[in-house]
């Protein structure tokens, strides 16, 4: 189930991936949308479409499951939606279940499809909220007002300025983006390139390095 589940994510990854093109061609249709600026939407909108395009897929399983019970398996339609959702929650009580060959033939793949999918969709939902937490804090973080005291703060090398550098990086910071050990380690990584101690690198600097 475990290997089984791995690539069947894989493929929903894919396939939630090859969904948000035509999705967003879709939306855009009366538009005159270039590839650039598809792939440029679906890039800082991906994990909303991801979500949008498993919970279609999501309802079109769960209509199908549904009326396949209804059609073939003969059960109730309050009885079906309740097998299919039992099913699907992984939780299968058996009363409710597929009964005829052919129904557990389609079970065979409806299920496994239909249970990686249900939990594509709360993946998404989870990431869904977690950005748009962060972009509450980035509009909250740029507009606010700077102070006397987050200018201290920015000033990395003391020197009584704060460069452009060190504002991005501030900002950066109080966004939640970076922290304070990827900026050390990344500094860390800078001096031992800046061979000459001169605060810049170059290629010698570079080269030097290398050799070292």
């Amino acid at each position: 189930m475990a290997l089984v589940g791995l690539v069947l994510t894989k493929a929903a990854d894919y396939l939630a991936e090859k969904q948000e093109i035509l999705l967003v061609k879709a939306l855009h249709m009366n538009q005159k949308v270039g590839e650039l600026q598809v792939l440029k939407e679906i890039e800082t909108n991906r994990v909303k479409y991801k979500f949008y395009t498993t919970l279609i897929i999501l309802v079109v399983l769960i209509l199908s499951g549904t009326i396949f019970l209804y059609k073939v398996e003969n059960l109730g339609l309050v009885d079906s939606f309740y097998c299919v959702c039992s099913t699907i929650t992984t939780l299968g009580y058996g009363d409710k279940s597929f009964s005829t060959e052919g129904g557990r033939i389609f079970a065979v793949f409806w299920i496994l499809a239909s249970t990686i999918c249900l939990a594509q969709f709360f993946l998404y939902v989870a990431e869904v909220n977690t950005e748009n937490r962060q972009r509450a804090l980035v509009k909250w973080v740029l507009g606010r007002r700077t102070t006397n005291v987050d200018l201290e703060a920015a000033d990395i090398d003391d020197n009584g300025v704060v460069g452009a550098a060190e504002f991005v990086l501030f900002k950066l910071k109080e966004m939640g983006k970076i922290c304070q050990q990827d900026i050390s380690v990344i500094m860390e990584e800078f001096e031992n390139l800046d061979v000459d101690q001169s605060g810049t690198l170059s290629v010698s600097d570079i080269s030097e390095a290398q050799i070292c």
